[in-house]
């Protein structure tokens, strides 16, 4: 298992609106094999993931390392994970959260809790963050090595730098 690689899903998927199906296989353009599992029923249970798993990112940021704490293991003891060994490729046997019957939702729950859980307890509980920029409120997981992300994307990042140039500009003016 790629432990942060199922973390950064984790932010990937609190950030991405599910209202439909399609919605949900675009969030799964890199993992196409699953498309064809996607179902309705994996919509609700995905919503009500994302609603859990904001206050993870935000008590992050915000410091609160028993907040993370107790919303990661409240979301561990709700959808409990059943890491099995893959043997898809005899020559790179590696650990699945979910067995092969599992749904897309099942899969992607899993994923996402001990994605967040692994990096918590290897990287710290304050590695995740909520996008400074105004008005964005997407989430992110920072690797960086200073623990200094304050955006979630360099879009947000070049336009919240360009935003205080042009305030510093007008007040110098003013």
């Amino acid at each position: 298992m790629d432990f942060l690689r199922y973390a950064e899903r984790a932010a990937a998927l609190v950030n991405t609106p599910l209202d439909t199906e399609d919605d949900l296989r675009r969030h799964l353009d890199d993992r196409t094999w699953l498309h064809r599992s996607v179902e309705a029923a994996d919509l609700p249970v995905l919503r009500e993931l994302q609603t859990e798993l904001r206050p993870v990112f935000e008590a992050s940021a915000s410091g609160d390392v028993s907040g993370v704490v107790k919303a990661l293991n409240e979301g561990l003891a709700r959808h409990p994970v059943t890491p099995m060994i893959s043997d898809h490729d005899p020559d790179d046997l590696h650990m699945h959260v979910a067995n092969r019957s599992a749904s897309v939702a099942e899969l992607l729950v899993g994923e996402a809790l001990m994605g967040l859980a692994t990096l918590v307890c290897d990287l710290g509980a304050t590695r995740l963050g909520v996008c400074q920029a105004d008005p964005c409120d997407n989430v992110f997981v920072d690797t960086s090595p200073n623990q200094s992300r304050r955006y979630c994307s360099d879009r947000c990042s070049s336009r919240a730098n360009v935003a205080a140039y042009r305030a510093r500009q007008r007040q110098g003016a003013s």
